[in-house]
């Protein structure tokens, strides 16, 4: 239940990553206050002890907040952090259904969906095609990767010509919705055509079209700029973050 005493306190620990916006944009959509603390991911900021003592798993996002009773809390893992979000601030239902009804459990279903299905195969995707040493980046794993995070597209796709509606789960946009966006924004990033899948590039423009979404892709500094790079520009900046991405994945 939606605490309606509740005033934010809350700090965002975040990056501009998939993971980090989705977060982001939740906030902006909602209209809460938040601080934001930007983590140098090229410099395992991610890895020091003070960090870890808000999430031992060393990632981000993880947002701190005061409940009502004055203690602080910490909540990690995005999924997570989106579910604490719209159950403690969300009074109104603007991004959530009312808990344990079908609609809850069908956002629930779609935000676990993406939690455990489209983001990690679409970031092994990513990994393999722009971070992987060149020798790697034809091979067995870019491929499977690839094509997993394509039929994940297919069934985001299917379910979204079969209900009819705008959004993942009924008639508005939810926080699952915010989830899955934070990753088919760079589908390219994977090599995934968007236009291959007409009805999710068409719920993507909706999505975005919400009042407060791009402000939050924009957090802690702009992501859609990636997606507006020249090929060359795109294998540059690929090729500079891989020199820390490659060297942290040996560290792990």
């Amino acid at each position: 239940m939606a605490d309606t005493t509740a005033r934010p306190t809350i700090t965002l620990y975040t990056a501009a990553t998939p993971n980090g916006i989705k977060i982001s944009i939740a906030l902006e959509v909602l209209g809460l206050p938040y601080k934001t603390h930007h983590l140098d991911l090229s410099t395992n900021a991610q890895k020091e002890p003070w960090f870890l003592d808000i999430n031992p798993n060393g990632r981000i996002p993880v947002i701190t907040d005061t409940l009502s009773d004055g203690s602080p809390i910490r909540v990690f893992e995005s999924g997570s952090i989106l579910l604490y979000l719209a159950e403690r601030y969300d009074t109104e239902l603007k991004v959530s259904y009312q808990s344990g009804s079908p609609e809850y459990f069908e956002t629930i279903s779609w935000l676990f969906w993406q939690n455990a299905g489209l983001g990690p195969m679409q970031g092994q995707a990513n990994h393999f095609r722009r971070y992987a040493p060149e020798k790697e980046q034809q091979g067995y794993s870019l491929n499977r990767y690839q094509a997993e995070t394509r039929r994940l597209y297919g069934v985001l796709g299917a379910h979204l010509g079969r209900k009819k509606s705008p959004f993942l789960v009924g008639d508005k946009a939810t926080i699952a919705d915010f989830s899955v966006l934070s990753w088919t924004l760079f589908a390219d990033w994977a090599g995934v055509d968007i236009d291959e899948f007409p009805l999710v590039k068409s719920w993507e423009e909706r999505v975005c079209a919400i009042p407060g979404v791009i402000n939050g892709t924009e957090v802690p500094k702009p992501t859609l700029d990636l997606r507006h790079m020249s090929a060359r520009q795109k294998e540059e900046y690929a090729r500079k973050a891989s020199r820390w991405i490659v060297q942290d994945a040996g560290k792990q």
